[in-house]
């Protein structure tokens, strides 16, 4: 019996120091060792640290990335740099799935011929209010003055604290009072799992989650009713208060925190529907117009890019989005969304706030 026991685990141990040896050699992400390295509310890579990424059980898009010397997926390492622009956002900014010549940076510096470098400050995983953190972080480390902000539809919704999305500032669900919530460090298991091709291609590729699977097994799923799934609530006519609440407190939140270190010009680049607006807008629509209006209000520029959506749908059926897995803007529609804010750069600056542009 101990003989056989004793086969068959190193029949498994060979298997998985097989699939271990397979795996690194085919692009399946590697650990990115993210933390608090240089800032205590902004979360980034080591610098200098080298990775890799790709998408899905058959890593799609693989590629190699390095961080600069300040954490970030850039061409640039940073440098105090008043004519520098400051390029700020989530994963949609990182673009890690993209290669360099075709991330948001690298394409608006491309767009505006070289003549100021850009810097990426993208983080995965970020919202409205921690994008404040590293608009701190590029005035007071590098001197950029003028800055640009990409936000997402969700980004307002995602800076509520236990969004999963907040490296540091967020709001309190209930009360919508400003709160600071940082990542915990890695357990154990997890910094073990990090250095494992078959961890990170389960974990991280194929998004196994165990403890998920292993309660399901113990819930009865009831099939949906045909009527149900039928009915659709209705487009409501107005922006409810709570959702009007929720703008207000992230924005405020956002320009008391990133309030002293606006010494330039400040862009709003709100993403949307990639067909353009809806015909009957739904409540994230509605609270995206409020938000834009709103960032206006407070002397910022803003570009809608569902106008710009909208405009190429009319003359071309290409796709804006890397493809059905990841609604990331590709290449084209990265170029797209970059084109105004090149327009924006180069204009003179003009009075504050503003209508959406």
């Amino acid at each position: 019996m101990r003989r056989s026991l004793a086969f068959a685990t190193a029949a498994v141990l060979g298997v998985l120091l097989a699939l271990e040896l397979l795996l690194r050699v085919l692009p399946v992400s590697t650990a990115t060792m993210t933390g608090y390295h240089l800032d205590t509310e902004v979360l980034t890579y080591p610098p200098g640290h080298h990775w890799t990424t790709s998408t899905g059980w058959d890593l799609r898009n693989p590629q190699h990335l390095r961080a600069n010397n300040w954490g970030f997926v850039s061409e640039h390492d940073f440098q105090p740099d008043p004519r520098a622009v400051a390029l700020i956002g989530d994963s949609y900014i990182e673009a890690s799935m993209l290669d360099p010549a075709d991330r948001p940076a690298a394409k608006l510096e491309a767009l505006i011929g070289g003549a100021r470098k850009v810097y990426g400050f993208g983080s995965p995983g970020t919202a409205l209010i921690d994008h404040a953190q590293r608009l701190r972080l590029a005035s007071e480390q590098f001197q950029v003055r003028d800055v640009v902000v990409f936000l997402e539809r969700g980004d307002v919704r995602q800076s509520l604290c236990g969004s999963g999305n907040v490296h540091s500032r967020c709001l309190d669900p209930a009360t919508l009072q400003p709160l600071t919530e940082r990542q915990p460090s890695p357990s154990t298991v997890k910094r073990w799992a990090r250095h494992s091709a078959v961890a990170q291609y389960l974990f991280g590729q194929l998004k196994l989650q165990p403890l998920a699977l292993l309660r399901s097994m113990f819930v009865r799923a009831v099939p949906e009713e045909p009527a149900a799934r039928a009915m659709a609530p209705a487009a409501p006519a107005t922006l409810d208060d709570r959702s009007r609440a929720l703008v207000d407190a992230a924005v405020g939140r956002f320009f008391a925190d990133a309030g002293p270190y606006l010494r330039g010009r400040l862009l709003f680049v709100i993403d949307g529907r990639r067909e353009g607006p809806a015909a009957e807008p739904e409540a994230e629509d509605l609270q995206r117009r409020y938000l834009m209006n709103h960032l206006a209000a407070y002397g910022a520029a803003v570009v809608d890019l569902e106008r710009v959506y909208e405009a190429h749908a009319r003359g071309s059926a290409r796709r804006l989005d890397v493809g059905p897995y990841d609604g990331h803007l590709n290449p084209l529609g990265v170029a797209l969304a970059m084109q105004p804010v090149a327009d924006w750069l180069r204009a003179a600056p003009g009075p504050a706030g503003g209508h959406p542009l």
